[in-house]
Order: C-alpha cells, then structure tokens, then sequence
C-alpha cells in the first residue's frame, strides 16, 4: 500500500470569464446612461407677447370647432373634407396667393381638423399659415 502524501493542487481563480463579465456590464452602462447636456448651456427662450399681435391686411382666419366644423371669416363652412374648406377658403381670401391664413382651433380639436386646413390652403396655394394663441391668463379667465 501507498501511503504517501500527495502534493495538493492548489484552486485557482481564473480572472478571465470575471472580466469578460465586468466588461459587458460596463459596455451596458455606458450605453444606456443618458447624460444631461442641457445644464451645461445658458439658454433665453424666447416668449410669445399676445398683447403686441400683427395686423395682417390680408388674412383668412378659419376656426376649427372641437366636433370637425369650420368657419372661414366667421362663415360656415357645408362640408367637412378638403375641397369644401378649400372653395370656400378661395371665395374669401381676398389678395389672392399673398393672404395668410390664421388658423384658430379649439385646444380640443383633433390634429386631423387642423392638417385638413393645411391641405386645405396648399390646394389653393396659400403657403403663409400661422396658428391664433392665447395666453395662459385669458384662458384662466374663461
């Protein structure tokens, strides 16, 4: 029989799987941490006067209900599509192609009312259109 002592292996820690994994969790912080550039840069937005408004000559100021009605100069409009709103947007634009169109929509009214009004004045080939405001105290006051 052999009783002698064998020589022990020591364990060993094998670093190499350790720092593939170390590696990849780094590699997933960096790209899913968002950085804040925006405190970095002293910005002065501009802010929108409602008192001090333009007079346009020549506009066309259409509303748009929050049910999908129109109203061109404070006439009704008879039909809801395009070409309704573009022949009666034709009858009262008055300048002809240099009129702007100012559009005022009920803050309930859908995006496709107002895109309709837009498609409306390409069609007859009106290209300056601007949205009506109000600001936050009148809306308080209603």
């Amino acid at each position: 029989m052999n009783f002698r002592l064998r020589a022990k292996d020591e364990p060993e820690i094998n670093l190499i799987p350790f720092i593939d994994v170390l590696l990849v969790v780094l590699i997933f912080l960096m790209l899913t941490t968002t950085y804040s550039k925006f405190t970095e840069m002293q910005l002065r937005l501009p802010v929108a006067d409602t008192d001090a408004q333009r007079d346009y000559p020549r506009e066309l100021i259409v509303a748009v209900s929050s049910d999908g009605r129109y109203m061109v100069n404070k006439q009704p409009v008879s039909g809801r599509g395009p070409e309704a709103l573009a022949e009666s947007m034709a009858e009262a634009s008055k300048a002809g192609k240099d009129s702007v169109v100012i559009i005022s929509a009920d803050a309930t009214a859908t995006h496709q009312s107002v895109i309709t009004v837009m498609e409306a004045a390409r069609r007859i080939g009106l290209s300056q259109i601007t949205f009506a405001t109000q600001s936050s105290a009148q809306a308080g006051a209603k």
